[in-house]
């Protein structure tokens, strides 16, 4: 469907207010997922016949290297996420946003109903199926002032490239790409104000846990600050760990560490718990018990979870000659201060308090005891009955604790 026409002077007031309005939604942080959409509805309405956008950036995340962001005039919006990955798929090397950032070039511009485009890509295959007959792109970079630079396709950068398709016959008219490119600075803008948004969320989630991330960025900043929570405590490390970072060479420490930490993780953030930190080879964990329900039983299986998986990993390193290892765990509860904890310039978000000295106190048991996870009566005390695998070691003096604790283990 056609948008209506209008007059140059109508369609210059008409991008003005949708600059304002693209500068508004910037200052209010707005992510690209609430804005896109009603963006595109705008041109439309401007009488520039969009029927597809698409908008690339770069993610800041440990796992996702890029995101697509889409909008289609009959099916509304969509978000991609692309695997970070260090080798370049075919499919992006034939593609027009891998063209713009390896060329000395800023924008490009391809009718598509001509017998013999001067730029070709397979996407533009899929868009004549579509009923497109122009595609405009253009590359914006936030930190380089040139925005014809060429740039490693590969590398991180900062900034977006923007592709717009019209199904109008003629294509694009001139008019209607000088507004569109008076559009780019405005939108890029508020592009940027989500994506750091986003990008302070993915980094921050990355390093410090989801929910020491959400309280981060609502504010909870102030050295000292902290709260009382219930939770159960949940310290793991690697077995052997000394010994094998002797004997093999600094990647693959890396490796395995990565291999083993992949899956701890997982086990954890599946049944609702939080991971903290890593230290060295362990790794410092909290099942908040007022945000998970059952916590003490959720982690006494989530432990078992990750003795089964464990295994896996090890059957299937092994058959790749890979080294493999074990893990000690403990689990303890009780209340612990959950904030902020450091120096003046140099924070940490974690827990502290004797409940988790008395975590770590139970970690060292794990030898003395030829266990690799052992739990205290804090967390198991009231599941013996009903979880069979339970099994009590009996009661023991740990170091600096008052009390003897009955500790368990899991048959």
């Amino acid at each position: 469907m056609a948008a209506p026409l209008v007059q140059n002077w109508e369609l210059t007031a008409a991008i003005q207010d949708i600059a304002d309005w693209l500068v508004q939604q910037g200052l209010e942080n707005a992510p690209v997922e609430l804005w896109l959409e009603a963006f595109c509805n705008r041109l439309v309405s401007a009488g520039i016949p969009l029927q597809r956008a698409n908008i690339t950036v770069r993610a800041h995340h440990p796992e996702i290297g890029t995101v697509a962001f889409r909008w289609h005039r009959d099916g509304g919006h969509e978000r991609e996420n692309f695997v970070r990955r260090t080798d370049a798929p075919e499919e992006y090397v034939l593609s027009p946003i891998y063209y713009l950032l390896a060329n000395n070039v800023e924008e490009i511009r391809q009718d598509l109903t001509v017998e013999e485009p001067a730029l070709n890509f397979p996407i533009f295959d899929e868009l004549r199926e579509r009923g497109a007959t122009d595609y405009f792109a253009v590359k914006r970079f936030f930190l380089i002032q040139d925005n014809t630079t060429p740039v490693d396709p590969m590398q991180a950068y900062e900034g977006a490239i923007i592709s717009l398709t019209t199904d109008a016959n003629g294509g694009f008219t001139s008019e209607q790409l000088d507004g569109l490119r008076q559009l780019i600075s405005p939108l890029c803008l508020t592009l940027k104000c989500g994506a750091n948004r986003l990008m302070a969320e993915d980094i921050t989630a990355a390093y410090l846990g989801k929910d020491a991330s959400r309280r981060v960025l609502s504010g909870d900043i102030t050295r000292g600050s902290s709260e009382t929570i219930s939770a159960v405590i949940w310290y793991f490390d690697l077995q052997g760990f000394t010994k094998l970072s002797e004997a093999l060479p600094g990647d693959s420490i890396i490796e395995l560490l990565n291999d083993y930490f992949a899956e701890a993780v997982d086990v954890v953030e599946r049944n609702g718990g939080n991971v903290l930190k890593f230290m060295g080879d362990g790794m410092l964990a909290i099942f908040d018990i007022n945000q998970v329900p059952d916590a003490r039983r959720v982690a006494i299986y989530a432990a078992a979870e990750l003795r089964d998986t464990f295994e896996e990993l090890n059957q299937r390193r092994q058959a790749d000659g890979l080294p493999t290892t074990g893990f000690t765990l403990s689990l303890h509860a009780g209340d612990v201060l959950y904030g902020n904890i450091g120096g003046r310039s140099r924070l940490d978000f974690t827990v502290v308090g004797p409940a988790v000295n008395t975590t770590s106190r139970i970690l060292g048991m794990c030898s003395a005891l030829d266990q690799n996870i052992v739990v205290s009566d804090k967390v198991a005390g009231d599941l013996v009955g009903s979880i069979p695998s339970l099994v009590s070691l009996g009661q023991y003096r740990l170091r600096g604790v008052a009390e003897k604790q009955e500790l368990f283990t899991i048959d």
